[in-house]
């Protein structure tokens, strides 16, 4: 796995979002940007994560940021996430994982003792000329506005 760091380039990405919507970097030129990559949309701690990010949604756009949430669920399941918990932000449907891989977040993990791969969950804060600026790896999902913040 071989995650990006502070000061490398973030990777151009082109996907669709739960809406079917074409989504690229380049969409974000001149913006700062707050990607934040999880397991599995509608999961206890990725629940937790995106409905922290809502609450705090206003104050990130006071801030001049966007956010993007990624996983490699499909665009219906990433939908259904939107609608059930009202997320304002759009999140990208990467099944085919070119956005997971690009920022260097898919690889093996454990649970309950046993090994296999998946996304880490990873947040990354770009600024208006696509550099990151932040990594944040040990992502709190109950307070992650904060971290970013």
């Amino acid at each position: 796995m071989n995650t990006l760091k502070v000061g490398d380039k973030a990777p151009n990405f082109e996907t669709k979002d739960n809406q079917g919507i074409v989504r690229k970097l380049t969409d974000y030129v001149g913006k700062k940007l707050v990607v934040f990559f999880y397991p599995k949309a509608s999961t206890p701690g990725c629940t937790a994560e995106a409905c922290n990010l809502r609450d705090n949604y206003q104050t990130f756009l006071s801030q001049g940021f966007e956010i993007l949430g990624v996983s490699a669920d499909s665009e219906k399941r990433q939908q259904n996430f939107v609608a059930k918990y009202d997320l304002p932000f759009p999140l990208l449907a990467d099944e085919d994982l070119t956005v997971i891989n690009g920022f260097g977040v898919w690889g093996p993990k454990k649970f309950m003792g046993r090994e296999y791969d998946g996304i880490h969950r990873t947040t990354f804060v770009i600024d208006a000329n696509g550099i990151i600026e932040e990594v944040i790896s040990k992502v709190k999902t109950k307070d992650h506005a904060a971290q970013i913040l």
